[in-house]
């Protein structure tokens, strides 16, 4: 809970709007509708009705604003007061390395995402080749852009059930000149050929369980996609798809590495060991400490008899050398 600002009253009739009394007034405004980072956002919203960054909103705190500024700003302060996403307010989110567009056809990237994209990184930056990377649930593209813009990878498929979440992800490929990446629409394996084969397989997937939904913000559960967030009962209705059919796509020495809620970790490390075809499996942090990834190898031997890196920068020797 944050402290409620005082009251702040209008500017007297005939007075100008300044940068200062609109960041308090509005600031007083949105934490009177339980908005928690009342002042961050904000700013951000009048740096982005003006075209300023929050640093140049600071040096200029006394400047007037004019009629069709503030035509500009409040329409953004009255959505977000009706606790619509700051992200879908301004139509981006930041992510890793990149500025994605973003709307309520695609979740908002997280951060706890930016911790899976490094975790593929980590293990790809390890092999000899570049790997193929198949993603399942692509959402705005943040996972496979961020793949393609940082790491060194052949082929890479991404995935979406929505075909709405695709076009924004196609929307984001362009908007960050980033190509060479194959979106394809359709449910879990359903767009992936009998006979491809990739290095790495990583989703994001719905894992929220529908009896978590009283617990989510307005700000999630009335505004982003229920089709990404929900996965049945318990949230693994995907994840268990992910973990028992994606062996088949993953070629030996692989890696999986999933996205996970953070009581979720026990219930797939068994679902992993039980498939007898993924090996080392554990279950790594985000940066709050909380479990958060899936992280597994596909068993069985490379034909090319080459060292592999595990899931989580541990090497094992090949059975063969």
């Amino acid at each position: 809970m944050t402290s409620q600002a005082a009251p702040v009253e209008p500017p007297p009739p005939g007075r100008p709007w300044t940068v200062l009394h609109l960041l308090r007034w509005s600031t007083a405004h949105l934490e009177g509708r339980g908005i928690e980072r009342a002042r961050l956002d904000t700013e951000l919203l009048l740096g982005h009705a003006l075209g300023l960054s929050r640093l140049q909103l600071y040096l200029h705190f006394d400047r007037p604003l004019d009629p069709a500024e503030l035509d500009v700003f409040r329409p953004l302060l009255r959505r977000r007061a009706r606790r619509e996403p700051l992200q879908y307010v301004v139509g981006s989110a930041a992510f890793r390395e990149l500025d994605l567009a973003v709307d309520p056809r695609v979740l908002i990237p997280r951060p706890e995402t930016e911790g899976l994209v490094e975790e593929v990184l980590r293990w790809a930056a390890a092999q000899s080749q570049p790997p193929d990377v198949l993603e399942i649930g692509t959402g705005s593209g943040a996972i496979a852009l961020s793949l393609r813009r940082e790491g060194t990878f052949g082929r890479v498929v991404a995935t979406d059930v929505s075909a709405e979440a695709l076009e924004v992800a196609r929307m984001n490929a362009e908007r960050t000149g980033l190509g060479d990446i194959e979106w394809r629409p359709g449910d879990a394996f359903t767009p992936v050929g009998e006979d491809e084969r990739f290095d790495v397989l990583v989703s994001n997937p719905p894992y929220v369980a529908q009896a978590d939904r009283e617990t989510l913000q307005p700000e999630v559960v009335d505004h982003e996609p229920a089709g990404a967030l929900f996965s049945g009962p318990d949230g693994l209705d995907l994840l268990r798809v992910l973990v028992r059919e994606g062996a088949a796509r993953v070629r030996p020495g692989g890696l999986l590495a999933l996205e996970i809620g953070a009581a979720q970790g026990p219930a797939l490390l068994a679902l992993a060991q039980e498939s007898g075809a993924w090996t080392a499996a554990r279950v790594g942090s985000d940066l709050s400490g909380r479990d958060r990834y899936l992280l597994a190898a596909r068993g069985g031997s490379r034909p090319s008899g080459e060292e592999r890196e595990e899931p989580g920068g541990r090497e094992r020797a090949c059975p063969h050398c």
